[in-house]
């Protein structure tokens, strides 16, 4: 009984609430379909943790706290999809160039097959993580501050592991030089 006294208390609120809360939303995103997305995320939200709890019965928001819910979630979704569209943008900008991207992974790139095949045998008998640098380093191209922030790591541990990581490949590749 309390539960369908509880669903019918949101509902009518609702019912009052909705369109004003949509009509909001719609400002703060670019499509109709966004400010959707975004009260429905917003309502969730506020379902499961802007509610108060009397005598153990989740009421409705205050209005006003639903129209933050909704400012805080419409933020949120313009970063997403914000950085959602750049990481499109940046693969659509490799993709067009895709022989750049084949020769990549090419051993013709390199002077010699053979240097290559050993080179990448090295590269498997090091650490993970020193060869997970390596490659985004150089064939990635990335600098150590897009490392660190793709490996949730400090920029300077990308860096050391980029050099034990050069150290240990230089060992295997030159094991009489020690």
């Amino acid at each position: 009984m309390a539960d369908n006294n509880l669903s019918e208390q949101w509902k009518e609120w609702f019912h009052e609430n909705g369109t004003r809360l949509l009509l909001f939303a719609r400002g703060k995103t670019n499509s109709e379909q966004d400010a959707k997305d975004v009260l429905q995320e917003s309502i969730l939200r506020l379902w499961k943790s802007y509610s108060s709890k009397d005598d153990g019965i989740l009421h409705p928001p205050p209005i006003a706290l639903a129209f933050t819910a909704v400012r805080n979630t419409a933020i949120d979704f313009a970063r997403k999809t914000g950085r959602r569209l750049k990481r499109e943008q940046n693969s659509e900008q490799l993709v067009q160039d895709s022989d750049q991207v084949a020769a990549w992974f090419e051993a013709d790139r390199l002077i010699d097959k053979e240097r290559a095949n050993e080179i990448e045998f090295a590269l498997k008998k090091i650490s993970p993580k020193y060869r997970e640098i390596i490659t985004l380093k150089i064939w990635g191209e990335l600098t150590f501050l897009e490392i660190s922030k793709t490996l949730d790591i400090p920029a300077n541990t990308a860096a050391s592991r980029y050099r034990y990581g050069l150290e240990a490949l230089r060992k295997i590749l030159k094991p009489n030089t020690d």
